[in-house]
């Protein structure tokens, strides 16, 4: 067996030596926010600092010791995999093995893809999960074995999330979408996860009231960079299988994990001190990204060292970096500035600047033209005079002589602009399809450049110059509101996302929930609202001084709920139904906890539904009391524990909320008889009436004159009238306990004593029992054992227990009628039961008893 048990060992050793740690990229962003650059190609295939995208996610792995990775792809499947084919990881000796995986064309959110993934059986073991819009040097591999040590003691922490401290004016940190972690200390677990956006403004989170109550300390950080890097557990797949409703990772699936009362996973964080990790999720990312490498924020992924390309550049002072291989013309005249970088082939001609700017390879720049924070791709050309200004040229674009570029404009491949163009700020330029690129997105549902060439007629183009074969993409948000994208790819939270675009003249106010909304219901909230105390947003531009506050009980707070309406009828149906089929309690609390994580939604709202459905349950008697008591006593005892059922046992707001509720509804003289109902259940109790009857919010005071004001009032009377009984009954049993105490301290008559037959007294202590024993062996004068009571002896042995019981009972009543009316000189009885007299010598003890009295009685 020892030696068995050692070779397993053994082989266990191995098999997790000769584990293979797996990557899955997302290649797809699943969203529009480099359009029109994205038109032709992927955005991991879009290059920045002259290396496509992708190149750079694989350099990242490769660091981490990753040894197989699939990229997962669907938009332009076909340019990723020859984009593999050409890598240098694709060659012999690479160390990692690329799969591409090519989804179905109905993956469009990133949730598609992991069902995708499950459906394949792609991953064996933990894995890593990545964007393929990822630069990194964090040291993936010290976090997944973090995670696979959690994982040996803890199977339910499915997930790990890598986060990065960062200032509030961080130029990588996203102004349009970050988040709030809720993090344990102790652990670095994630209690909570709330999405943040830049428009509408998100003014306050909502925390669980149970995460406070669970965790005496919390972490509320605003301050971690998303590196939307994930140590995955293999069930997590399964877990988007399962759940439909799971679009976007962080939004939906970590949101829903931390919510769910069902699934009962764990989150965590790691919080990497060093390294750097980013994602290129926008143009204006894409900006700060470039500037970081440039800057050398993400050594050893540096231009002159490891650059993920393959291109040798030289490293001069100032960040510079120019081809090494000596074919870069730069005129003698030309101003090249920090931050600079220029790729091989590339001639710059006389006259010419360019600052914090990166050209790439073959590039053309005529004389006197200016170029300021901008990035032109491979193959582009630009005349003499002009002007580009923090703007994306695409590969093979041309701009012709005295052409002016503005802030934010996004030219795409193969554009021509001018001569003597001027564009307008954040103009998107792109060019026709031919047929090739129409049969190519015959297939793409998502694709939306058909309806952006059918509307060029009603275009202005004047500007763009009399060589242009640009078509111009929609300026400015859509004329109708309602075909404006949904959370934060709406048109205005996207110009936080957009490079050159400080958003100044943006009113970022969404008139969601303020400091003055919190009114005097604070104390009856299930959830905490996290509230800005400037006009910042909790957002990238937040100064992170947050003040806390319970949120309103009407549940307006910020949070993006679902229409109050539309929950309240799915509540209504469901305990509709609940009552018509008669569900057990068990069963309709987990279908009240599914629509809950589904309708992500506060308890307090689902509790409220619920006592409101209670209360509603209940018929009115007119003019019967007693039977109107018996209906309420039915509901309650069926339902009542329901309320409980759903999570988050808080029997102060459950009392709230029936007060709230009978206030506005036809059934509020019925108030204090379901009060004392769930008093009689146990589902609320003494203590939290009076609890829920000290809140000032009870009380209604603070609140407009009106009928419902009025109920309430009335309502809290009637807590005040069960709050006297309380009292009542209280002074009543303290009043009955002095009373008794009383009546043992008074002394008790000789007759009594007498009548009352006494308790037999404790067994005498060991050391007394010999001596007892000799003195029981001597014959007593009758007289002597008639008047003294004798002490009882030890308990006799176990096999004369029965002879003495058999004639205890005569022997008793025996001794009653003889000596009912005899009592000795110092008060005491002189009849000594069987049991009390069981030592002394007699084989009628009652007899001899009798004998004497009456001799005595006669003589005196």
């Amino acid at each position: 067996m020892a030696a068995k048990s050692a070779s397993s060992g053994k082989d266990k050793l191995i098999d997790e030596e000769e584990e293979v740690l797996q990557a899955v990229i997302l290649a797809d962003s699943f969203n529009k926010r480099f359009r029109p650059l994205t038109t032709r190609k992927p955005r991991c295939l879009l290059p920045i600092c002259n290396a496509p995208l992708l190149d750079w996610t694989f350099e990242s792995l490769a660091l981490a010791g990753v040894q197989e990775v699939f990229v997962i792809c669907r938009s332009h499947a076909e340019l990723v995999k020859d984009a593999i084919k050409e890598s240098k990881w694709s060659k012999p000796g690479s160390g990692m093995k690329i799969v591409p995986i090519m989804t179905a064309k109905e993956t469009f959110s990133p949730g598609d893809a992991m069902r995708d993934i499950y459906t394949r059986g792609l991953v064996t073991t933990d894995f890593v999960l990545v964007m393929g819009d990822l630069v990194s040097n964090v040291r993936i591999d010290e976090v997944v074995r973090v995670h696979k040590e959690r994982r040996r003691t803890n199977k339910d922490a499915i997930m790990t999330m890598v986060v990065k401290e960062s200032g509030e004016r961080h130029r990588t940190r996203a102004r349009g979408e970050s988040a709030v972690f809720v993090l344990d200390p102790a652990t670095s677990e994630c209690l909570h996860y709330e999405h943040v956006q830049g428009y509408p403004r998100t003014k306050g989170i909502n925390i669980p009231r149970e995460i406070l109550e669970a965790h005496p300390e919390v972490d509320i950080r605003n301050d971690l960079l998303d590196c939307s890097i994930d140590v995955c557990s293999v069930e997590v797949p399964s877990l988007f299988q399962d759940n439909f409703d799971y679009l976007d990772i962080r939004r939906d699936f970590v949101h829903g994990i931390l919510t769910s009362d069902i699934l009962m996973k764990n989150i965590y964080c790691y919080v990497a001190e060093e390294g750097y990790a980013a994602r290129v999720q926008d143009t204006r990312s894409y900006d700060s990204i470039s500037k970081d490498i440039l800057s050398r924020w993400t050594f050893p992924l540096v231009p002159d060292d490891n650059h993920p390309g393959g291109h040798v550049y030289e490293y001069t002072r100032g960040n510079r970096y120019i081809a090494k291989d000596n074919t870069v013309v730069l005129a003698r005249t030309c101003n090249v500035g920090k931050n600079t970088l220029i790729g091989s082939s590339t001639t710059v001609s006389d006259n010419v600047t360019i600052t914090a700017s990166v050209i790439g390879q073959n590039c053309r720049i005529g004389a006197g033209s200016t170029i300021n924070n901008s990035y032109i791709f491979e193959n582009a050309v630009v005349g003499e005079g002009c002007s580009i200004e923090r703007s994306i040229i695409g590969a093979g674009v041309q701009i012709k002589d005295r052409s002016r570029i503005p802030k934010g404009c996004l030219i795409a491949d193969g554009v021509v602009v001018g001569p003597d163009a001027t564009l307008r700020p954040f103009e998107r330029l792109s060019v026709r399809r031919d047929e090739a690129d129409i049969e190519a997105d015959a297939d793409d549902d998502d694709s939306d450049i058909e309806e952006v060439e059918a509307n060029q007629d009603s275009i202005d183009k004047v500007g763009l110059g009399k060589d242009s074969n640009a078509i111009v993409w929609p300026r400015g948000p859509p004329a109708d509101e309602e075909d404006d994208e949904e959370g934060p790819e709406n048109y205005r939270n996207q110009r936080f996302m957009r490079i050159g675009d400080n958003a100044s003249d943006l009113d970022i106010s969404d008139g969601a929930s303020s400091d003055s909304d919190v009114d005097s219901d604070e104390d009856e909230s299930d959830a905490f609202d996290v509230h800005a105390t400037d006009r910042d947003s909790i957002s990238g531009h937040s100064d992170l001084s947050l003040s806390m506050h319970l949120q309103p009980l009407d549940g307006t707070g910020a949070g993006g709920l679902m229409a109050d309406a539309e929950f309240r009828t799915e509540v209504t149906q469901s305990l509709e139904r609940a009552f018509a089929e008669g569900h057990s309690v068990d069963n309709a609390a987990v279908e009240l906890k599914t629509l809950r994580m589904a309708s992500n939604v506060p308890l307090t709202r689902v509790k409220e539904a619920v006592v409101a459905g209670i209360v509603e349950r209940i018929p009115v008697v007119e003019g019967d009391a007693a039977v109107q008591r018996k209906e309420i006593a039915n509901v309650v005892g069926r339902w009542g524990d329901l309320i409980n059922r759903i999570g988050g046992v808080d029997p102060v707001e459950t009392v709230s909320l029936l007060q709230a509720h009978c206030a506005s509804s036809t059934r509020m003289p019925l108030f204090g008889q379901i009060l004392a109902a769930l008093y009689q259940e146990d589902i609320v109790e003494e203590d939290d009436i009076r609890a829920w009857h000290a809140l000032p919010a009870s009380k209604a005071e603070d609140r407009k004159p009106g009928v419902e004001t009025d109920n309430l009032q009335k309502c809290w009377m009637i807590g005040s009238h069960m709050i006297q009984q309380f009292d009542a009954q209280e002074s009543d049993s303290e009043s009955e306990e002095e009373e008794e105490e009383e009546e043992e301290k008074k002394p008790v008559p000789k007759a009594a004593a007498a009548s009352t037959p006494s308790k037999p007294a404790a067994a005498p202590p060991a050391e007394s029992s010999s001596e007892e024993s000799e003195e029981e062996k001597k014959p007593a004068p009758k007289a002597v054992a008639a008047s003294t009571p004798s002490k009882p002896s030890a308990a006799p042995p176990a096999e004369s227990s029965s002879e003495e019981s058999d004639g205890s009972e005569e022997e008793e009543e025996s001794s009653q009628a003889n000596t009912h009316d005899e009592e000795s000189d110092d008060g005491t009885s002189d009849a000594v039961s069987a049991s009390e007299d069981s030592t002394v010598p007699s084989t009628n003890p009652s007899t001899n008893v009798s004998d004497d009295e009456e001799s005595e009685h006669e003589a005196a």
